[in-house]
């Protein structure tokens, strides 16, 4: 009986001592957003400069290549509009002109025009102007027009495409960082507890299975840090690019502060939104406009077309003789032009325009029931976004309630290695999951901000 409470006090009092003369243990890892609030000290910055999403929107505006090419390309559109509604303005000329010829020689080849040559010098004027064409250049100008508009619905629907690249390539790399300082804490969780059971180890309280466990562990971190590390770096590469930056910049991404407001409740409003206000599905519809009027205008090719023309100018230098009496001259005149017959070439030009308008189309339809679909699609992913920053949030606190408790049994004697260790790695992938929970919702809003067409 004596030796058994011998025995009991002994068992009691290891645990007790070696509490007492072991480091404390590791305490759960604080989650990132905690340390990014100032809980726990961030690894420093050094010279990093800070960047927010509004600030990276902006600046992949004015920088990202891909906006300025919509925009050059609507302008160019604007003068191609000019160019066909010159058709509609007179056409003026001016020439001055001396000859030096063998006096009242003829051009005996070549040429149907009045072919006599005489010494002369003169200056002069013309124009023409059309008049009536039964609206073919009409609406070869409104379909340059609405090409215009094309453009320029075109080039927005790049800016907001980039704006939501944009979206996502932050916060990719916030994650990225997020998860590297998860890591970088996870390191130093795990090398705390690593030396603790070498200590122990060491005293004889441990076995060399418990150190090996650690030593596992600590290993395990420090290749979980190396992806992150890795990962961080290439996040920050493709966010560059898509910013307009042609060298390698280092950001400290600063995440919004705000709370996200939680998803709209109709989705069918969202999807009438849509349509009504997507820059892409403008752009088709104004393109499929532009063929109906340009397939119009190639109709229009086999009407008539009445022209003006007139000329004037002054001959100081000429031959003497009874033909001239004055050394000004001048006419005007009218023209209708019938086409009669060239080869079908009007109809065929008409018909493949009449074609290529039904195909836009339908693309445009097309393209309608995708964004429906894709409105759908947004709206459901970001609920569930929405739902599982609440659910992430309650497992990472029964996570850190479960580490520790187990590092509290460990100490006591009362559990293995293989239970704490369990309870680290869950602890450290409930924190990644509550980290990026908020990160993908808030991501989930900029798609579905996009898909309604909503203006960055």
């Amino acid at each position: 009986m004596k030796n058994g409470l011998c025995a009991l006090t002994l068992a009691l009092a290891l645990p007790a001592a070696a509490q007492a003369t072991l480091p404390a243990a590791p305490a759960p890892v604080v989650p990132i957003r905690a340390q990014m609030a100032g809980a726990v000290p961030a690894p420093p910055a050094g010279n990093t400069l800070t960047l927010t999403r509004r600030q990276a929107e902006r600046m992949a505006i004015r920088n990202n290549p891909r906006i300025h090419v919509g925009q050059l390309l609507a302008l160019a559109q604007h003068q191609v509009y000019r160019e066909t509604r010159s058709a509609w303005l007179p056409t003026a000329t001016a020439a001055i002109t001396g000859v030096d010829a063998e006096n009242a020689s003829r051009i005996s080849a070549g040429s149907l025009t009045a072919s006599r040559l005489f010494p002369h010098a003169g200056a002069g004027a013309s124009f023409t102007q059309l008049i009536y064409d039964f609206g073919h250049t009409h609406n070869l100008i409104l379909a340059q027009k609405l090409e215009e508009k094309y453009s320029n619905a075109n080039a927005l629907a790049t800016t907001e495409e980039v704006v939501l690249y944009t979206d996502q390539a932050f916060y990719n790399a916030l994650l990225a960082q997020a998860e590297l300082d998860v890591a970088r804490q996870t390191v130093a969780t795990r090398h705390t507890t690593d030396q603790q059971v070498r200590v122990m180890t060491r005293n004889k309280l441990k076995s060399t299975v418990d150190q090996a466990f650690a030593d596992v562990d600590f290993s395990q971190a420090q290749l979980l840090q190396l992806d992150a590390q890795n990962n961080s770096e290439a996040s920050m590469a493709a966010l560059d690019a898509i910013l307009g930056l042609d060298k390698d910049v280092h950001y400290r991404l600063v995440e919004d502060t705000a709370a996200p407001p939680p998803p709209p409740a109709n989705v069918e409003d969202l999807a009438a939104e849509a349509i009504a206000q997507r820059p892409d599905l403008q752009a088709l519809n104004y393109g499929a406009q532009s063929e109906k009027k340009y397939a119009r205008a190639e109709w229009e090719q086999l009407l008539p077309s009445i022209t003006a023309a007139g000329t004037a100018g002054v001959t100081p230098v000429r031959p003497d003789g009874q033909y001239y009496t004055s050394n000004w001259w001048g006419g005007i005149g009218g023209n209708i032009n019938i086409p009669i017959f060239n080869g079908f070439l009007y109809t065929s030009q008409a018909q493949e325009a009449k074609f290529r308008a039904q195909a836009d189309a339908e693309d445009a339809r097309n393209l309608r029931d995708n964004i429906v679909r894709d409105v759908r699609t947004s709206w459901l992913q970001a609920n569930t976004a929405w739902q599982r920053i609440a659910v992430t949030a309650q497992l990472l606190k029964e996570a850190n309630l479960a580490l520790e408790l187990a590092q509290t049994r460990y100490k006591l004697g009362l559990s293995s290695i293989v239970e704490l260790s369990q309870a680290q790695l869950q602890q450290t992938s409930a924190q990644i999951q509550n980290t990026s929970a908020e990160y993908q919702y808030r991501l989930a809003l900029s798609t579905l901000n996009y898909e309604i067409g909503v203006a960055p």
